[in-house]
């Protein structure tokens, strides 16, 4: 397992992570845009810059599991099973809706962004394990999926309340 501070160091200074991350929440905020400062990105009014660095501790803080894919099961398989989504799961890929919004909805029962933070602690320990030593180097579809599991954490922090973003006076 890397160590938390190299996780954390896999997203520092990132040309892409905002628009990844946070510009498909600009629905709720027009303010994505997010600038590194010393160590961290800089909350701004109403923004979720300090979220992402929040979901970024958290992500660093998770332990890395065997499976990452098997944290994003979970998540599918409550869509199934709650929602009852006719959704099913063929070889390694779900079918029957869009993945993202899959997970999204799998994750409103994921306390704590518990196995959204394990599965995305997992893709960044792959990354790193295969030499890729910051968000910009992955592959596309792998930065797209860790993004997406990013933006899920922050838009279900505001729909909860724990979101940091202070709207503008």
């Amino acid at each position: 397992m890397h160590p938390p501070e190299l996780v954390r160091a896999f997203f520092a200074a990132s040309d892409y992570l905002d628009y990844m991350v946070l510009r498909p929440l600009s629905h709720i905020t027009m303010s994505w845009e997010a600038a590194w400062g010393v160590d961290r990105y800089e909350p701004e009014a109403d923004s979720f810059a300090g979220d992402l660095n929040e979901i970024i501790y958290q992500i660093a803080g998770s332990p890395r599991p065997d499976r990452y894919h098997d944290n994003e099961d979970r998540l599918a398989e409550r869509v199934v099973t709650a929602l009852k989504w006719p959704i099913q799961k063929k070889g390694g890929r779900w079918y029957g809706a869009d993945y993202q919004s899959i997970l999204e909805q799998g994750a409103f029962q994921d306390i704590g962004q518990r196995e959204l933070a394990i599965a995305a602690n997992g893709r960044v320990q792959m990354a790193l394990d295969y030499g890729q030593s910051h968000f910009d180097a992955m592959d596309d579809a792998h930065m797209t999926m860790l993004a997406a599991l990013m933006t899920i954490m922050i838009y279900h922090r505001d729909c909860d309340g724990t979101s940091l973003r202070v709207p503008e006076e």
